[in-house]
């Protein structure tokens, strides 16, 4: 309850006068620079590490797809049929999750719940399932040619086995 000293403004109440005096006035704005100068790389550091996990797993998809059939456009619908679900569900769960800190009294936790829970639901809406596969059509196959110089430097590897030769010497089917 504030003081009677102004009632339109609060002076006198317990939460201005900590900021009248000086010492304590600087040590609160501080805090607060501190908090507000970490808060977003907080926020984009977590939000890029759920993100990868929805692109990697949505462009795995799409990969795959291509290296069978070499069309593109069929590609990017087709990896986008098998992930557009699992990754939607996956992002209500997070953005829920996030959701819930706003339920907390930290307004700290509040503002990084809230800023986790918009940025995922933006990065799995419109990023992952609108812009990329948006892209990865108009590029075609030009998405998955890597420059000449990076392609000689990188190992080809088939993670998916489709490239060997089971009947070459060495190989036994086990």
């Amino acid at each position: 309850m504030p003081s009677p000293k102004d009632e339109r403004t609060g002076s006198g109440s317990s939460g201005t006068a900590l900021l009248e005096r000086p010492r304590t006035k600087r040590a609160i704005l501080r805090t607060l620079g501190e908090t507000c100068a970490r808060r977003p790389v907080v926020v984009i550091l977590l939000w890029q590490g759920v993100g990868i996990d929805y692109e990697v797993f949505l462009l795995s998809r799409v990969h795959e797809a291509w290296m069978r059939t070499h069309d593109s456009k069929g590609s990017v619908a087709h990896g986008l049929e098998i992930t557009a679900r699992v990754i939607t569900c996956a992002a209500l769960i997070m953005v829920s999750v996030f959701a819930a800190f706003l339920l907390g009294d930290d307004i700290v936790v509040k503002m990084l719940g809230l800023g986790l829970a918009v940025s995922v639901l933006v990065d799995a809406t419109i990023v992952r399932l609108l812009l990329v596969p948006a892209v990865m059509t108009l590029l075609g196959p030009r998405a998955w040619w890597p420059p000449r110089r990076l392609d000689r430097i990188l190992p080809h590897i088939d993670s998916e086995g489709d490239s060997v030769d089971l009947s070459a010497p060495g190989y036994e089917h086990v």
